[in-house]
């Protein structure tokens, strides 16, 4: 299997990557691509092979998990070229191994563990931030219209900053809408002034946030625009088959995609570049979104950075 284009799925037999994986096996489909069934051994059988190994040439433990769903996948998998791939170390550092050449890596939105009360799990968060490939995280309550990669998916949505969205986040988003036929709605905030009254006195402590300027300044949303449309324009002219529906938002972009994601098939957020505390790498909208958003979202990283020159 040529890992250069395969989609890789991370599973662990819960219903969330169960949901990851219908997602996966339908994309794979409608991309022709190949298709990793990943799954992590848990730390009890990966300390069990260890011991046995520990004691002389044995077989290896069979991993039940990829052996169920091998067997559940065989009779959907005509057609698709599948691979199935037992792992072993850390789940986040396993996965980001096992995608290192991938197209994609998904997963769902919470693994086994955890506190079920959390919508987004420890170790999709941290594949957020670690992924060398775009990553769909899958959320366990979304609709059945967003795994089935047709017009009925819905929209695409993309989160647009006009000066820090790299390229790779908007020409990824063009390819997902052009590839699934649908428009692709782009949503770029705007500050709003804050309300002359908040400057001269300090806010009512009955505000739990002040309040601010009614008014929207007209040449602030037109500039806004106009930033938008120039980002937009060499992309739309490389995808003129591409609907795009253009949206300016005041201050709240995260708040804007999450809303829409209930009428939509995917969200496309960026990373932050390299930072040196890690967990900044996803950024407040792409996290708000990840929590939040009722359809899957991909977080798309930066390329890599070049190497150092002597």
């Amino acid at each position: 299997m040529s890992q250069k284009s395969a989609v890789v799925v991370g599973v662990d037999g819960s219903e969330h990557s169960l949901r990851a994986l219908e997602w996966a096996l339908r994309v794979a489909r409608s991309l022709s691509a190949p298709l990793t069934v990943a799954h992590v051994r848990s730390e009890a059988l990966q300390l069990g092979s260890a011991r046995i190994s520990s004691l002389g040439p044995a077989p290896d433990l069979p991993d039940t998990v990829v052996n169920s769903l091998a067997a559940q996948i065989g009779p959907r998998a005509e057609g698709l070229d599948i691979g199935y791939a037992s792992l072993e170390g850390s789940i986040v550092d396993a996965l980001v191994g096992a995608a290192a050449r991938a197209r994609l890596l998904v997963v769902g939105s919470r693994g086994r563990g955890g506190f079920k009360s959390l919508l987004l799990g420890s170790n999709s968060r941290a594949l957020a931030a670690a992924s060398p490939c775009p990553l769909i995280v899958v959320p366990h309550e979304a609709r059945i219209a967003t795994l089935d990669g047709s017009s009925r998916a819905g929209r695409v949505l993309l989160g647009l900053h006009p000066e820090e969205t790299g390229d790779e986040v908007v020409e990824f988003a063009f390819r997902a809408a052009r590839q699934r036929g649908v428009p692709l709605q782009v949503v770029t905030s705007y500050p709003v002034p804050p309300n002359p009254v908040l400057l001269l006195a300090p806010p009512s402590p009955k505000f739990d946030v002040p309040p601010t300027s009614p008014d929207e300044t007209p040449e602030l949303v037109e500039e806004t625009r106009q930033r938008q449309a120039e980002r937009l324009l060499p992309f739309s002219k490389r995808h003129p088959e591409v609907e795009v529906q253009p949206v300016v938002s005041p201050v709240d972009a995260a708040g804007r995609l999450v809303d829409d994601s209930q009428e939509a098939g995917l969200v496309v957020v960026g990373r932050h570049r390299r930072h040196r505390v890690a967990r900044l790498l996803v950024g407040s909208v792409a996290n708000a979104v990840l929590q939040h958003a009722a359809c899957p979202v991909a977080i798309v990283p930066p390329p890599p950075a070049p190497a150092p020159t002597d």
